[in-house]
């Protein structure tokens, strides 16, 4: 299980502008790289199912109640993230969203909260909606809510 403190011995995305991206945001303890542009990004620590390695990626976010807000696009490709796979398989997770850091639990949203929550985060984002249009997987948005 993913927890807080996982965040900083985490393995990087394979992805090196989001690594570099996490990085920086890490080491200035969240002042740098958490808003962009209007759209804000958290730091996001699962578990690895295959090697047991905390794994680490930034992403997109909004927020629902006290809950965070992510969203399992990929860019679009008809396979889900890595970082949404380790989850499904341990919902334990590691977050850090601007200066807060704390140990959450991952969840899919429902139908419902999906109907309601898609429209709000391509209002923040609106490439999802164009990722949506190029893959024939229901893109998951998953709900973050933290522990303590």
């Amino acid at each position: 299980m993913a927890i807080a403190e996982d965040l900083d011995r985490a393995t990087d995305s394979q992805w090196d502008w989001v690594a570099e991206h996490t990085r920086t945001y890490l080491a200035s303890g969240g002042t740098e790289g958490h808003e962009n542009d209007g759209v804000r990004t958290l730091v996001l620590a699962t578990t690895g199912r295959r090697t047991g390695t905390p794994r680490r990626t930034c992403l997109i976010y909004g927020t629902s109640g006290d809950e965070y807000v992510v969203v399992a696009s990929k860019g679009g490709a008809d396979e889900d993230p890595a970082w949404f796979v380790n989850l499904r398989a341990d919902p334990g997770v590691g977050v850090q969203v601007g200066t807060r850091r704390f140990s959450g639990h991952a969840r899919v949203a429902s139908p419902a909260e999906r109907a309601a929550l898609w429209p709000r985060m391509v209002e923040i984002f609106p490439l999802y909606a164009d990722y949506a249009q190029k893959t024939d997987r229901e893109i998951p948005i998953v709900l973050l809510t933290p522990l303590d």
